[in-house]
């Protein structure tokens, strides 16, 4: 265990929110080409990759708000109503403000990460605050104490043996 390391899931990504574009203006959704994600979106959803949400946005509807494009292999970690529907960008997405979605360092390996956040869910869920429905804020997820091996070849090797086992998962489902 000493090639594990302690730190922060803001050490290991940057965190990103989304935005909705305003629907009252049919030009930020007619149209559009660009994925955007809501978490109904991952409501029953079971496979790790999603690169289509049940509507996409223009770019006129991605620059009037501060949804961003995410990267590829970005993992989309669902913060509020519910906390902890995860998935991975399959391709360039957006989310709404249900998201904080973490873009993973270059020495993180992505799925590792998205087994982390998995593992983690319980525990982010329970740091969620709010009256009218729970919500994890940036802050939150930023401070969120992880271990971590140190290596990202250690890594991919977890993440490696968790994701055969989900490949089977998912074709089974299939």
């Amino acid at each position: 265990m000493k090639e594990w390391k302690n730190c922060t899931l803001g050490e290991l990504g940057n965190i990103v929110g989304g935005a909705t574009p305003s629907t009252k203006k049919f030009e930020n959704y007619e149209g559009g080409t660009i994925p955007w994600i809501t978490p109904k979106d991952l409501s029953g959803f079971l496979e790790r990759y999603i690169a289509q949400g049940e509507r996409n946005i223009t770019e006129a509807g991605l620059r009037s708000c501060s949804a961003q494009l995410l990267p590829k292999h970005s993992i989309l970690f669902s913060s509020r109503a519910p906390i902890g529907y995860i998935a991975i960008a399959a391709c360039e997405v957006c989310t709404n403000q249900g998201f904080k979605s973490i873009i993973p360092n270059n020495d993180v390996d992505y799925m590792f990460l998205y087994y982390l956040l998995k593992f983690k869910k319980g525990e982010i869920e329970n740091m969620g605050s709010g009256t009218t429905f729970k919500e994890v804020s940036a802050g939150v997820m930023k401070n969120i104490q992880v271990r971590v091996p140190a290596e990202k070849s250690v890594q991919i090797k977890i993440a490696k043996i968790l994701s055969s086992l989900d490949d089977k998962i998912e074709l089974n489902n299939r």
